[in-house]
């Protein structure tokens, strides 16, 4: 991911929802979120390059997310693959607490990456470009894209801006809405553009948070819903090159009734017990 926006505790009965956009380079081979024929607790993309994933859930609850470090001049193409991580995690047993705080001591060798981390005992932080990881993250929106956590670029602010209005002024988030926030292509003000030594064109080509262009952009959205009664709901929109809307998914995960596919024009109170 590039983007992505996590409210917890924002509303009563949507104790966490996160948002988040995928930004890579279109000819690279992935494929779209769905139960692991190698691992059918686990629904995720799958990064068919270099393996692991960036975002994925369990039906055990355990949920990650990932963005690369952008710095510019210090990426190591031998380094291990950052999606592997958050692969191991959603494969394995480990709280999200304790995995978080391993994070820094196993990962040196990585290139620069911020990872979310949840399970049913909270949501933490961990980054290998920063002294303070491990973090559990308190009620509230936070925002994570390329820098570190709540790092005040343009795209951040004005996409938790959105997403905390719409959580505000209702009950029930609404996934189209949404999904229609991180659609947003509107360039800030050169100056208002972060300098992480892209130079201005190219710092302008990625300062929206949905970014058109027919070599690099986003690839998809993804919407991460979970009720207080357990059960999460996931949907990811996937975009061609040009920008347009291309498939729908949307999954219903529950640790008792398990994983099933889901209209994706269903109402969320139909999709409820």
């Amino acid at each position: 991911m590039c983007l992505a926006i996590v409210a917890i505790d924002a509303l009563p009965d949507w104790p966490l929802v996160i948002v988040a956009n995928r930004d890579e380079f279109h000819a690279r081979e992935a494929s779209a979120a769905a139960p692991w024929h190698d691992a059918s607790e686990v629904v995720a993309g799958r990064d068919l390059q270099a393996g692991g994933t960036w975002l994925g859930l369990t039906k055990q609850g355990r949920i990650a997310l990932l963005t690369n470090y952008r710095e510019p001049g210090l990426k190591n193409p031998q380094a291990p693959s950052r999606g592997r991580l958050v692969e191991n995690y959603l494969r394995g047993d480990m709280t999200a607490a304790d995995y978080a705080q391993a994070i820094g001591e196993r990962t040196r060798e990585h290139n620069g990456f911020n990872l979310l981390l949840a399970d049913e005992a909270g949501v933490w932080y961990a980054s290998n470009r920063s002294r303070d990881t491990g973090t559990r993250l308190p009620p509230g929106i936070v925002g994570l894209s390329n820098a570190l956590l709540d790092t005040p670029w343009p795209k951040l602010v004005r996409s938790r801006a959105a997403v905390g209005r719409h959580l505000g002024a209702q009950q029930t988030p609404d996934v189209d809405t949404l999904i229609s926030i991180f659609q947003d292509r509107v360039p800030p003000p050169d100056r208002e553009l972060p300098d992480t030594g892209l130079g201005v064109e190219r710092e302008r080509r990625l300062a929206c948070p949905f970014i058109l262009d027919p070599q690099y952009g986003t690839r998809c959205t993804s919407v991460i819903l979970r009720h207080a009664r357990g059960h999460t709901l996931f949907y990811e929109q996937s975009y061609t090159p040009e920008g347009t809307p291309g498939g729908r998914s949307a999954w219903r995960i529950d640790r008792s009734a398990g994983i099933a596919r889901i209209p994706t024009d269903q109402t969320l109170g139909a999709l409820l017990p």
